[in-house]
């Protein structure tokens, strides 16, 4: 039996996201999908021939908001979460001991609280991977200081149940902010400063009580959004509508494209910048074929749009030009995106302006 792996990254989280299939039967699982990503998920899934059956969260992020819903609602996978996480809407809780099976596969469920008391690790049945979300990281440790945190409980889980898994056995965490991907029991052992080694509780606490970290950004809008398994406020979002251009839809309600990906089909939409005319004709300059319609001026203006065309707005930074999404939904129009990063991302990654700084 082969098992099919993808390791995927969500960018702005630095989340991965674990793509664990059975070759036979095609049955596969995803950990820790991202909201942003689902698009991205469902077209691995599409491409490889696979059938979602189940999403698995290893604990309630701070840091983004899960896709698990959104991809229920479309492929109909069910959501698994730790019966201890508080999170409402799931179709399974599992705890320790539990198995999660895809095909001839499965993932043993560990407990291993301490980043919040819902945490679980997923141990590949012949515990050669090892999933162990924010809890144990590559040289590091998920943070102990919201949550229910607890730098005695968390040492407690990495050594009871992570550290007694095979030296060999690979270690695949919920995030990496320094691009690395994977380690393993025996690295972590010898070279994790928190953990390895002669270091002890009182060592470990001490390090842990003194990190002095600031809130995550995002953690008011993504812990009461994954309390509900990342089911969205508001009207089901369609996410198979926007087949104009390779867009991904945000947690917002606001679809986003990618400056390359734009470039490529400037020509077929309409570019309505939304800055004011001394921005655009200011240091950044503007898109080439762009509109000036400024954000104030839109709803009063529509008429000059053409309708049917797809629309990607604009700003400096991408914030003016996501309410102009907004306005637009209100007022009907459905093939829209918001430049992502705007226009200081679009000068950034070096794509072609008028006027601008010379």
């Amino acid at each position: 039996m082969v098992l099919i792996f993808r390791q995927l990254i969500d960018q702005q989280s630095s989340t991965y996201t674990y793509l664990l299939g059975d070759s036979e039967s095609r049955e596969c699982l995803l950990i820790d999908p991202v909201f942003e990503q689902v698009m991205r998920d469902q077209a691995v899934l599409k491409e490889l021939g696979l059938d979602l059956i189940a999403t698995v969260e290893t604990h309630v992020h701070a840091d983004h908001v899960t896709g698990s819903w959104l991809l229920h609602n479309s492929l109909g996978s069910e959501i698994v979460v730790s019966v201890n996480g508080g999170a409402l809407g799931a179709g399974r809780y599992v705890e320790q001991g539990d198995v999660i099976t895809f095909g001839d596969r499965r993932l043993d469920v560990c407990e291993t609280p301490g980043h919040t008391n819902g945490c679980i690790t997923l141990v590949l049945d012949d515990q050669s991977m090892a999933f162990s979300g924010d809890c144990l990281l590559i040289r590091g440790t998920g943070r102990t200081d919201f949550q229910d945190g607890s730098p005695k409980i968390m040492f407690q889980s990495i050594h009871e149940q992570i550290f007694t898994l095979p030296d060999s056995c690979l270690i695949y965490p919920g995030h990496d902010y320094r691009g690395m991907t994977v380690s393993s029991v025996s690295e972590e052992k010898r070279f994790n400063p928190r953990l390895g080694g002669e270091i002890n509780l009182q060592d470990f606490s001490g390090y842990m009580d003194n990190l002095k970290l600031p809130h995550p950004g995002q953690i008011d809008r993504a812990v009461p959004a994954n309390l509900k398994c990342g089911q969205p406020t508001g009207n089901t979002p369609e996410l198979k509508t926007q087949d104009w251009a390779n867009v991904t839809y945000g947690f917002s309600g606001i679809w986003q494209i990618a400056p390359s990906t734009l470039e490529e089909i400037l020509a077929a939409v309409q570019i309505i910048d939304v800055r004011e005319i001394v921005e655009f004709e200011g240091p950044l300059g503007r898109i080439p074929g762009a509109t000036l319609i400024p954000l104030n001026e839109l709803i009063d203006r529509v008429e000059e749009l053409t309708p049917g065309m797809p629309i990607v707005t604009v700003c400096r930074s991408g914030a003016r030009s996501a309410q102009a999404i907004l306005h637009l939904q209100e007022l009907g129009f459905t093939k829209l995106a918001n430049l992502s990063g705007g226009m200081l991302r679009w000068n950034v990654e070096g794509h072609a302006v008028l006027g601008g700084l010379e």
